[in-house]
């Protein structure tokens, strides 16, 4: 299988890279050059926001078998992208998101749950979910249904990370102290390992799926307790007998009505949580992904991402990468320290 990966040297793009590779597929990467892809491919240079940012594409006569595509800000960056590789490509991926649903979704929404009016393909960027819709209707224009694979993710986690959700909570344990638990212990989660989520995706492209899929762990494939329980497990003992430390990490649970009535923000403040019952959990914890289950989704245990996002940290310094266009999750210090009582 030939791969052209749009991106390719972070988070989701690095991973489906990574996993291509390891199933012996020949890789071309179209990327700015600001970081180093994975060893073993051919790179191309361009910035896909610039007067011929695409030139180095269009330069060459290389014909690949499937496209993939994390684009999420002006929908005609995809557009210009799809529609030059029309006659190149045999499929196109363009890894969307679960925010595409009209707001807000019932618990238990499917692929033909009603979506946002997307953003114009020809248009500048707007909002995430607007833009994300318009991302889709750029692909299916030139592909057509029969030769494009909408891959709607949830919550992503894993190594790589840089949005901040995963090294947030592990940063956080790693400080010590008492530990602001959101409750309750057992609610459930809905996330896919980043390397799940590339598993699928080049699984799907060899079988020949087609339309949207909610790509996705099923809902309570892990729980709050779960996670930060993995989190103490591989970091609560770091900072320990440093000068910053507070102690081995204490997690203390703290009912969801004493966090929102302190003001603090879910999902934010306090990355991965939002409060059971709320239209938010049902959005982001309870989506339907049976089809892609049918097909041949599997996922990791909650502990093995935790982990493997630790060790992915230290290898790195400590400090994960941020994406600018995505706001600093987190929950500052004094306000964890004043819902706590401490």
């Amino acid at each position: 299988m030939r791969l052209l990966m749009l991106g390719g040297t972070e988070f989701v793009g690095r991973a489906v890279v990574e996993a291509a590779l390891a199933r012996g597929w020949d890789v071309t990467v179209f990327h700015r050059g600001r970081h180093e892809p994975p060893a073993g491919v051919r790179s191309l240079h361009g910035d896909r926001t610039a007067p011929d940012g695409l030139a180095a594409l269009a330069g060459t006569e290389e014909q690949w078998d499937v496209v993939v595509d994390t684009w999420s800000a002006a929908p005609r960056v995809v557009r210009d992208a799809a529609r030059l590789l029309a006659n190149r490509a045999r499929r196109y991926v363009y890894v969307s998101s679960c925010s595409v649903y009209a707001w807000p979704p019932a618990a238990g929404y499917d692929e033909d749950s009603p979506v946002v009016e997307g953003a114009s393909p020809d248009g500048e960027h707007t909002d995430y979910a607007r833009d994300k819709r318009g991302g889709e209707l750029a692909v299916l224009e030139p592909f057509g249904a029969e030769r494009a694979l909408l891959v709607r993710a949830g919550l992503i986690l894993g190594p790589y990370e840089n949005i901040g959700r995963l090294p947030w909570w592990l940063d956080r344990v790693a400080r010590g102290g008492p530990v602001l638990a959101p409750g309750p212990r057992e609610l459930p989660l809905q996330y896919v390992d980043v390397r799940d989520l590339a598993e699928w995706t080049l699984g799907a492209v060899e079988a020949g799926a087609e339309g949207a899929y909610n790509v996705i762990s099923p809902s309570g494939h892990a729980t709050m307790r779960a996670l930060l329980d993995a989190c103490v497990q591989v970091a609560g003992g770091t900072a320990a007998g440093g000068p910053d430390s507070g102690g081995p990490a204490e997690l203390r649970w703290t009912d969801p009505e004493v966090v929102l009535a302190a003001g603090i923000e879910p999902w934010i403040q306090l990355p991965v949580w939002v409060p059971p019952g709320s239209e938010s959990h049902d959005a982001m914890h309870r989506a339907d992904v049976s089809r892609a289950v049918r097909d041949g989704l599997r996922c990791r245990p909650v502990a093995e991402t935790v982990a493997d996002t630790w060790s992915w940290l230290q290898g790195i310094g400590g400090t994960a990468p941020q994406r600018p266009d995505r706001p600093v999750v987190g929950l500052d210090p004094s306000v964890e320290a004043k819902v706590l009582g401490d």
